[in-house]
């Protein structure tokens, strides 16, 4: 075939081409061109139905660099919601292509966790919540200590409350305020620290007839919600922000419990906001 175009070897923007340049400079028509190279004629005509994946990069980059822990199924929520009609492949292909996806380093368990048997799973909210302390700093270096609760069934967070120091009289403070808006748990899983073990919240516990559970010592897993927890606020929130004062970091802090609790999709209650779930 000297000096002919073999149509397989010919990607289908170039058969395009040779028609136009055919019709163009013999005066035939596009049926009669499209023969004599044997290009079938629907393939001429056909005319791509994919969108403009600009707009879609555009959008997942500032989510991206809104929220730079939002992996790609969080986004496609997020997409979702604002109306993109498209697959998670679709989303996972630009998210990847892009160079989005996040670099997490798991480390290799040797020993496989036990979970305590007397332990009865959550079944509503404000049946069993979490508690921790997370330590920060300010810009300055001045150290900051947070309060952190969680619900481990709606995975709601009713508060989150930094100071400089915090002592058992000011846990039992923040719950009081916190529990006449949110309603008073049944229990609460904490671990050892003085600030739990302390006078003041056990007489609380026992007026409000609260339930203390407490971890086993060096038994973090015993209370692996609020580890969970502590991990995204530091990933999401206090890596991400530099907090000038107390009332700098209080008021970050506050939007991001709110974004937490209205916004973010939560993968372990289906994508769901914990606001969502608490409120049922």
């Amino acid at each position: 075939m000297n000096g002919c175009y073999s149509p397989k070897a010919l990607k289908p923007e170039r058969s395009r081409e040779l028609v136009r340049g055919m019709c163009a400079d013999w005066a035939v028509s596009i049926r009669k061109a499209c023969g004599a190279l044997r290009f079938d004629g629907s393939s001429y005509h056909y005319k791509s139905r994919r969108t403009d994946p600009e707009a879609l990069k555009a959008r997942i980059k500032e989510i991206c660099e809104t929220r730079v822990r939002y992996g790609y199924r969080r986004v496609h929520v997020v997409l979702d919601r604002e109306g993109w009609c498209h697959s998670i492949k679709k989303t996972y292909s630009v998210y990847r292509s892009m160079g989005m996806q996040l670099r997490n380093k798991t480390p290799k368990r040797r020993v496989k966790a036990k979970l305590r048997e007397d332990r009865a799973e959550a079944v509503g909210p404000n049946d069993v919540w979490a508690m921790d302390f997370v330590h920060h700093q300010l810009a300055l270096g001045q150290k900051l200590r947070i309060l952190t609760v969680v619900d481990t069934h709606s995975r709601f967070c009713p508060v989150l409350d930094a100071r400089f120091s915090y002592r058992g009289e000011d846990v039992v403070q923040t719950l009081e305020k916190v529990c006449s808006k949110a309603g008073f748990p049944k229990t609460i899983r904490v671990d050892n620290g003085s600030e739990f073990v302390s006078r003041d919240l056990d007489l609380w516990a026992y007026a409000k007839d609260v339930t203390l559970d407490f971890s086993r010592p060096g038994k973090p897993t015993d209370n692996g919600f609020i580890e969970a927890f502590n991990s995204k606020l530091r990933s999401e929130c206090l890596n991400a922000h530099w907090f000038m004062s107390l009332a700098d970091a209080s008021e970050k802090l506050e939007d991001w419990r709110r974004h937490y609790n209205d916004d973010r999709p939560h993968s372990a209650i289906g994508y769901n906001v914990p606001s969502a779930l608490h409120s049922r």
